[in-house]
């Protein structure tokens, strides 16, 4: 494989039709006056607006990916900015609030790229050491994010949570009948293996100096590749994703336009929910590490999380995002990649643990409150008892008999039952203490 690689730079392609969308982390400051609901790419007669694209999903999905007229999460708007061949043909707002940040959102730039493409990639992706500083590098003059959402979004600075390291990119090529390394051989031919080589490098927005594949790995890091058809393949990484076309694009008309148009739309949405999920479970993930933070509020603090974990999965957690094959394969490889599903069921597992733990607690409070009822109730009944049978009506006599319950409970109190009592009483706190320790 390294040897075919070496006879098939990408660094200097540039393909037939090439697309790319960037997504970054933004922190939301009003409501948009845009249009609602994604942008309706069009394709000859079919236009991909969101009654369109809610017919592919769950109904579930669709409400997290474009709201509902009564409470609209999505936003689009517009534009045709052409710059150092790029072409702008919009921006999108989804917002993607969570319990501890209503604030958060992802923006979603679409770009029609004309000059080669992956060293554009390796640009954003902060691949070269002049610019790795940077965080918005490539991102610059009219596509600078803070020109675009000016007064409505601040893209967030990557250190802050929810922030990626860099935009995640999804990159969109198809080939020439020059070529050849991406092309599959005849209609049902097989793959070169220099195809997949350029599909790992448009994914990890990287060349074969930035990150050389060993041999011995090649095969679990390419796993994840879905082939949509004999047409084309997709591969999801942790920061970006890509499709790559393995036949001539014959140009307008020709399928990959209607590619083209699934890439922009239904494939992103797979994209988006998985980004969704990963930021609900990232602060879920938060939450469980402070769950002792401040014992005497344990239980709020279980109870807040086990609410917080029910929400998540009525609105987000879904592993079967449509009837249709590719998007969740898509969905699925991006959860793969970011180990959802075992980061999910890891916090199922603790949450249920803590609910126990306080669940514990609580009875042990409850034994307690009924062990301190019966220290005082049973010498005080016993001697109100004894006077009621003498017909003893004395004062001086009921407040002798009060005296000595109250010292026989105090007696009671100071053993080692009476200890316990009192120790069950105060296991809440005693309890999260042990649990820290």
């Amino acid at each position: 494989m390294t040897t075919a690689d070496a006879a098939a730079p990408l660094d200097d392609v540039t393909g037939a039709r090439q697309e790319l969308t960037v997504v970054l982390p933004a922190r939301l400051r009003r409501a948009p006056d845009w249009p609602e609901g994604p942008f309706p790419f069009d394709l000859g007669s079919r236009r991909t607006d969101t009654t369109t694209r809610s017919t592919y999903f769950a109904p579930a999905s669709a409400r997290a990916l474009y709201g509902t007229p009564a409470r609209p999460r999505r936003w689009h708007l517009p534009l045709d900015v052409k710059h150092d061949g790029l072409r702008l043909l919009g921006v999108e707002l989804l917002r993607a609030a969570t319990a501890r940040d209503p604030e958060h959102a992802l923006a979603v730039l679409h770009f029609r790229v004309e000059r080669p493409l992956l060293p554009l990639l390796r640009t954003l992706a902060g691949r070269s050491s002049a610019t790795a500083g940077e965080p918005l590098i490539g991102l610059t003059g009219p596509f600078d994010p803070a020109l675009l959402l000016g007064g409505i979004a601040d893209v967030r600075d990557p250190a802050t949570p929810f922030a990626m390291a860099r935009p995640y990119t999804i990159a969109f090529l198809t080939p020439t009948a020059h070529h050849a390394p991406a092309l599959r051989d005849g209609p049902e031919g097989a793959l070169p293996a220099t195809a997949d080589r350029w599909l790992w490098q448009l994914a990890s927005c990287s060349n074969a100096q930035d990150f050389p594949l060993a041999p011995e790995t090649v095969t679990r890091h390419l796993q994840d590749a879905v082939r949509i058809s004999a047409d084309w393949s997709a591969l999801v990484l942790r920061q970006g994703a890509a499709f790559l076309g393995h036949r001539p694009d014959t140009g307008e008309g020709d399928f990959y336009g209607f590619g083209a148009l699934h890439f922009r739309t239904v494939y992103l949405d797979a994209v988006l929910l998985g980004a969704l999920q990963r930021d609900h479970i990232d602060e879920l993930t938060d939450d469980l590490s402070e769950v002792f933070a401040s014992p005497r509020r344990l239980a709020r603090r279980v109870a807040s999380l086990e609410r917080n974990i029910a929400l998540f999965r009525s609105g987000y957690w879904r592993q079967h995002l449509t009837a249709h094959g590719p998007a969740n394969e898509l969905l699925l490889a991006f959860q793969n990649q970011h180990r959802l599903p075992a980061r999910f069921d890891e916090i199922l597992a603790e949450a249920a643990d803590y609910s126990r733990l306080v669940q514990t607690q609580e009875s042990q409070q409850i034994s307690g409150a009924l062990g301190v009822l019966t220290i005082l109730g049973l010498p005080l009944g016993t001697a109100l008892g004894i006077l009621q049978v003498l017909d003893d009506d004395s004062l001086s006599h009921l407040f002798i008999a009060l005296a000595l319950s109250v010292a026989a409970a105090a007696g009671v109190l100071t053993t080692r039952y009476g200890r316990l009592v009192l120790s069950s009483l105060r296991g809440g706190r005693s309890g999260g203490r042990r649990s820290m320790t």
